[in-house]
């Protein structure tokens, strides 16, 4: 009984953190939202990819120092990568944190994480005439069913 209770704390402390794999799955979207290779994040942060890939996947840890560097690099306050964690893990429904948090309204989380969301965002944003890329937000806000 006693080697039972000693293996499943071992196994506990070995697990990630479900707010490291959150924080790990946020770093992975804006990164893949930003069209940046896990190498190429790596680089800018004098780390390997596959440093990069323990990250995304919360088995190590990031550190304060790190998360700052993320949030310069991926060009979002530190913030981001706290949105939208639900209340179990100590995330706030009032939109304590910022970031992205406005813009996320309305979406489940799986549909932030298809393949077909981020390429239309990065499509989006690759037009480069502001006038042009507001049209196309209206038209498909046009197109969508009204809520």
């Amino acid at each position: 009984m006693a080697g039972d209770d000693i293996a499943e704390r071992i196994e506990r402390e070995h697990r990630p953190s479900p707010i490291d794999v959150h924080v790990g799955a946020r770093v992975r979207l804006r990164r893949t939202l930003l069209g940046m290779s896990q190498e190429k994040l790596g680089d800018a942060l004098g780390l390997t990819f596959q440093q990069v890939q323990k990250y995304e996947r919360g088995v190590n840890r990031i550190g304060a120092s790190r998360l700052f560097d993320l949030s310069r690099v991926l060009d979002v306050p530190i913030g981001f990568f706290f949105d939208d964690m639900p209340p179990e893990m100590g995330g706030d429904k009032r939109g304590r944190f910022t970031g992205f948090q406005d813009s996320q309204d309305g979406f489940e989380d799986d549909t932030l994480h298809r393949r077909e969301t981020l390429e239309l965002v990065r499509a989006y944003y690759r037009i480069t005439d502001g006038s042009v890329r507001k049209r196309v937000f209206d038209l498909i806000k046009s197109l969508a069913p009204v809520e």
